[in-house]
């Protein structure tokens, strides 16, 4: 019966130094002071050119939509990703084209295109033109200009 009562009492003792230990490990706190620095940097522009060649579908006076093509250019030594292409202009037509509203460009957000540091990269926005019904017979076979804006994030 003693030696029972010891291996309690050792066994009670072991247990309570786990319990002080696990205590110590979750509630120990420390602290550091010093300095640090940080700077930011200014991102140099990323631009867009259109594409030239033949476009991967053209646009017919039935609403139907047409892809888009533009070459971003990104001159940082990061990546970037272009978020959103938006329509900024007056859309012009090649040629004795006047398109005077019949060619529509819809605008393209949340998109999530990474950029490469330092390339230019092929940018494909699936059905983001279309020309209604209205649009003059000049229009046939010409190329349009459709001034965007992008927005890109590092």
């Amino acid at each position: 019966m003693r030696r029972r009562r010891i291996l309690l009492v050792l066994t009670a003792i072991i247990v309570s130094i786990g319990n002080g230990v696990a205590y110590a490990y979750f509630t120990a706190s420390a602290s550091a002071h010093g300095t640090g620095q940080a700077s930011t940097g200014t991102m140099a522009t990323v631009t867009l050119a259109a594409t030239a060649g033949t476009p991967s579908s053209t646009l017919l006076p039935n609403g139907l939509s047409a892809n888009v093509s533009l070459e971003v250019t990104n001159p940082n030594s990061y990546p970037v990703t272009l978020y959103s292409v938006t329509g900024s202009g007056t859309i012009t037509g090649s040629g004795s084209c006047s398109p005077g509203g019949t060619v529509i460009f819809a605008n393209q957000t949340g998109l999530s295109v990474p950029i490469a540091a330092s390339t230019t990269t092929q940018v494909q926005l699936t059905n983001a033109a279309s020309m209604t019904t209205g649009a003059p017979s000049g229009c046939q076979g010409a190329t349009f200009s459709i001034p965007v804006t992008i927005v890109v994030h590092k």
